[in-house]
């Protein structure tokens, strides 16, 4: 059995801890559990669409199924990190049909991880 792993988004760092154990680098009790298919090694800057774990569901790189990622989304004319929205508002976003500005053609955004 492997042990949990979270992330600490105050400090950025991946801890293996007791749950509800507060971060042994800054402090923190807001700790996200970790997806076990998260390999947190992408190294990917920018990339055009985003697909989702199986596992967890959570957003991952297309790429390299690394979770580690932050989505933007334009909303009436304005990029939004997607991370503070709530769990209806994402699912709205992973309903979007999404076209290639320049074809005009349905892009595939149906993949999963």
């Amino acid at each position: 059995m492997t042990e949990k792993r979270y992330k600490c988004f105050t400090c950025m760092k991946i801890v293996i801890v007791e749950p509800k154990t507060p971060c042994p680098s800054c402090g923190d009790t807001h700790l996200q559990e970790m997806c076990e298919l998260d390999h947190c090694n992408c190294h990917h800057e920018i990339v055009a669409g985003i697909a989702h774990c199986k596992k967890c569901g959570q957003p991952v790189c297309p790429t390299c199924n690394g979770h580690d990622v932050s989505q933007v989304s334009r909303v009436t004319g304005y990029l939004s990190d997607v991370g503070g929205w709530n769990n209806s508002k994402k699912q709205e976003l992973k309903d979007r049909t999404r076209y290639d500005p320049f074809t005009g053609v349905v892009v595939d955004q149906t993949q999963s991880l």
